[in-house]
């Protein structure tokens, strides 16, 4: 389960959006990463809390349900759960096929689209054959963060920082900051998902809280540190500018890395755009067991697993797709989680209350 939640917040966005972070907070863009971290552990802590005590899939929709008792309230609030997930997979896809693209060339667009394709395959045959999947590439995809971390620490100890760690587009300063913290906050989704496996998981009231705790803190202290590494190593301008931003870091001082770190890259995102179709899929799966969508999105089929709200979540983010566009996508996402982590930790306030 920590794996499962470690795979999903370190591919949602490390990989695929700290080049665009950068281009908005230069080379303060750690300090953005601190920021981000703060406001995502009080959420965390929330949902720690509530899922020891309804370890349910569509989790989000039974918190506001049992908190509030209102159907309205919790159908929008599972709604933005399925769309987020939706257009994070999207956001992430976009990311692998940045790397892909970056090792093979093609046209991002259509390898995001065959990517949404193939991992709606993976999410049909089953839970078990995405778990090993994750722990897989969750392995690999922290290496390749270790990495980063190791050639920022030695290039910082051997030859001191040329650039200045604080600096700024245009000298920004701290509007800056807080406006990359509202992308990059991105980087910490996912947290969130492992709450939407609980019937799948095991002493669920025990173990996912446990796990969500350790996968923050883990994300947190790696992320601060891949941020400063990046940063150390090539400058806000090159990460910015870059299809591939922590190849481009790496390669600045071992060229012969580009094609393995691409390669890390390609699992670390894809591992992540998988997880968030799932959630997407139980979701729509959960909401339509509690009656609040028609009957057939919960049928389960021969592989365990909800085949109409598979395809209905694969559907949805292939049109989101053609969109195109990776910071509008993200921000869009980060908008509905914004919403639906007030109504988690309003719904975790009215609990205590009652």
């Amino acid at each position: 389960m920590t794996f499962y939640g470690v795979g999903v917040i370190f591919g949602a966005g490390i990989y695929s959006l700290i080049g665009v972070g950068a281009g908005i907070a230069g080379n303060a863009l750690w300090i953005s990463f601190i920021i981000a971290a703060i406001i995502a552990a009080f959420t965390g802590l929330s949902y720690a809390e509530l899922s020891s005590i309804y370890p349910k899939e569509a989790a989000e929709y039974n918190y506001s349900k049992k908190a509030f008792n209102r159907k309205d309230l919790s159908f929008i609030i599972g709604w933005l759960m399925v769309v987020s997930s939706i257009v994070a997979a999207v956001t992430v896809s976009f990311g692998f096929a940045g790397y892909f693209s970056h090792i093979f060339g093609g046209n991002i667009t259509l390898i995001a689209a065959v990517a949404v394709t193939l991992l709606s395959i993976i999410n049909y045959i089953g839970i078990k054959e995405s778990a090993s999947f994750n722990i897989l590439s969750t392995s690999i995809e922290s290496i390749g963060l270790l990495i980063v971390i190791a050639l920022g620490a030695f290039v910082f100890l051997n030859d001191g920082v040329n650039i200045n760690v604080f600096e700024t587009p245009n000298n920004l300063g701290i509007p800056a900051i807080f406006s990359a913290t509202a992308l990059i906050f991105f980087a910490y989704l996912g947290f969130e998902d492992m709450v939407n496996v609980s019937e799948e998981t095991k002493n669920a009231r025990k173990i996912v809280p446990q796990s969500l705790i350790i996968a923050i803190i883990v994300s947190t202290v790696v992320y601060i540190l891949v941020s400063f590494s990046a940063v150390v190593l090539v400058g806000w301008e090159k990460l910015s500018l870059s299809k591939a931003p922590l190849t481009e870091a790496v390669s600045s001082v071992l060229p012969q890395a580009d094609f393995i770190f691409s390669l890390i890259a390609l699992f670390a995102t894809i591992n992540t755009a998988l997880f968030l179709l799932i959630v997407g899929s139980r979701v729509l799966y959960g909401m339509s067991s509690a009656k609040s969508l028609p009957k057939f999105f919960s049928k389960v089929g021969k592989r365990g697993t909800p085949y109409y709200s598979v395809f209905i979540v694969g559907l949805l983010a292939l049109v989101i797709v053609i969109i195109g566009n990776i910071k509008i996508v993200a921000l869009v996402t980060d908008i509905s989680l914004f919403l639906v982590y007030a109504s988690v930790n309003s719904s975790l306030l009215m609990l205590r209350y009652k």
